[in-house]
Parts: C-alpha cells; sequence; structure tokens
C-alpha cells in the first residue's frame, strides 16, 4: 500500500484547503494519542433533534486520515444521504490484522475504535442502530475484524482491496451476525483476488465466510453485472444474499485494481491499475449499509 501513499501524496500536494473539510481531533487510549477527522454533513446544524448514522472510514497502510478523505471523497456522500463520517488514523499509518504485528499484543486498534465510537456518541448525535466501516486495503482489511470482534457495535462493513485474513479468522470467536460488502478488483497486484497463503483469503472464499456467518445459503443469491461505462476497460459483477436484516455481497471488479472505484484515477504509472467507472463505491457502500441497522 506504499504504492498509494505516493499517489495520494500528489493529490494532496494540490488541496491546500483540507483542515476545512473536517474538524481534526483526537483522544488518548492506552496512553497514546490517536488522532482522527470528523465530517459532519450540511445538514447537521438544521435538524437539532435528528440522530445521524456513522460511517468510519479507515486508511490503507502508509497513507494518512486526510489522504484517505481526499481519495475516497466520502464527504460528497455523507452531505447527499446525510450520515457523520470519520477518518481514524493509525499508528505509525498501519492497522494491527495480524500482519507484521502480534494480532493479540500489537497496537490496540478494536479497543481504540471502541473508544472512538464512545467519544462520537458523547460529541455528536450518533444513531448506535447506525453505526459502519469502511476501509480500503489495509484499512478494508480492518474492517473484517471489527465486523468479527465487534458485531455488537456495527450494523455492517465494506471492504475495498482487502479480503479475510487468516489471523481474524483464526481468532473469530464472537458469533454476532454483521453485514459485510466486499468490492475487489481481479487485476489487483497489491492484494491479490485470489488471496495470499499464510495471509489472506481470496475474495471469493471470504464471501463465503460471511455468508455462512451471518447463516446465509450460497444458492439463490442475486447476480447482477454493472458496466455504467463500456469504455473503462472494467465491468463489475455484484453477488449478494441476504435474509431481510443482514446482508453479504461481493462486487468483483473485472480488470479493476488496487483502487476506490469512482475515484479520480490519479495513476502516475505506480501499478495500483485500473479505477472503474461502472459504479461509485461511495454511493453502492452507502446503499448496501443503508439497507441494514444494529
Amino acid at each position: 500500500m506504499r504504492t498509494m501513499k505516493t499517489l495520494i501524496s500528489l493529490v494532496l500536494l494540490a488541496c491546500v484547503s483540507f483542515p476545512a473539510l473536517g474538524q481534526v481531533a483526537s483522544l488518548v487510549h492506552k496512553d497514546e494519542k490517536r488522532r482522527y477527522l470528523v465530517y459532519t454533513p450540511a445538514s447537521y446544524a438544521g435538524q437539532p433533534q435528528k440522530a445521524f448514522p456513522v460511517v468510519f472510514n479507515f486508511h490503507g497502510s502508509g497513507m494518512s486520515m486526510a489522504e484517505q478523505m481526499l481519495y475516497t471523497q466520502m464527504n460528497r456522500a455523507a452531505d447527499r444521504h446525510q450520515f457523520i463520517v470519520v477518518y481514524p488514523s493509525g499508528i505509525k499509518q498501519d492497522w494491527n490484522v495480524g500482519f507484521g504485528m502480534s494480532y493479540l499484543d500489537g497496537s490496540d486498534d478494536i479497543g481504540f475504535t471502541e473508544a472512538l465510537l464512545a467519544k462520537l456518541k458523547q460529541d455528536y448525535r450518533v444513531d448506535s442502530q447506525r453505526v459502519y466501516a469502511t476501509g480500503l486495503s489495509r484499512g478494508g482489511f480492518f474492517t473484517l475484524r471489527i465486523a468479527a470482534e465487534l458485531p455488537q457495535l456495527f450494523a455492517a462493513v465494506a471492504s475495498v482491496g482487502g479480503p479475510m485474513p487468516e489471523p481474524v479468522a483464526q481468532h473469530h470467536s464472537k458469533a454476532g451476525k454483521v453485514g459485510v460488502l466486499l468490492v475487489h478488483g481481479t487485476a489487483d497486484q497489491v492484494v491479490a483476488y485470489g488471496g495470499k497463503p499464510g495471509g489472506y483469503w481470496s475474495a471469493e472464499d471470504t464471501y463465503g465466510y460471511w455468508l455462512k456467518q451471518n447463516g446465509l445459503a450460497a444458492a439463490g443469491a442475486s447476480r447482477r453485472v454493472i458496466d455504467g461505462d463500456a469504455g473503462d476497460g472494467t465491468a463489475v459483477v455484484w453477488l449478494e444474499q441476504g435474509n431481510g436484516r443482514q446482508s453479504v455481497a461481493l462486487a468483483t471488479v473485472k480488470e479493476g485494481g488496487h483502487t476506490w472505484p469512482g475515484a479520480d484515477p490519479f495513476n502516475v504509472g505506480l501499478p495500483i491499475g485500473k479505477t472503474s467507472r461502472d459504479m461509485d463505491a461511495n454511493e453502492v457502500i452507502w446503499e448496501f449499509f443503508d439497507k441494514q441497522r444494529r
């Protein structure tokens, strides 16, 4: 994910107004100061009696919270659909999913996420039944750890370019049901669609795992092809199964790279691959979240 950091840093050079887009705040968790960005939609101030959904948006390894905000542009969707979006910052720009650090003894990012949600509930009008998490690459991996360890707090998660880490599956013991959306490009050269032995599962095996966790059968899943831009060199195959409360979906981006669908394709020769224009990741993620409650 280091290549993504270089890419987004180029975008940052041209975007000097990012502090105005969100409020930077911090909290202390286990003697460590942890920072995060919060964006409230334009409608927030004018509806003082309304509780708002909140979406956690986790950056990739080597990226910053501001870079994640600028790259995904989720604030625009927050305005359109009236939800709060928070961009947490990982220690050393990383998240603990069992890669390169101890799953149990490494950084306590799950505890930080719990503490951050509690702080948000103190400072903002948060709808506790509508708390969600999304992320890119390492941040996407981490959303699946959240689904495994915090099902009592999060209604659904959406991982972009990050299937199931093997350490998460090995330590998953909570039985709570959580909606899961997986978005992954078949030509991703950073995180392979087909998985990595000893590291993470394939996108398809991850989809099957969360179907089982939610008590859903693979048979009968709806299937559709999304090809909104015939000239972008990609197409999306969408599989989804639900029970009326939770859904599990896999959006396979044919020929898609390690990118956020619908984002500006700031590809400067780095091996991140094609950015699909067939769908807007922010829109489909919110549509998926909006169907699900805790």
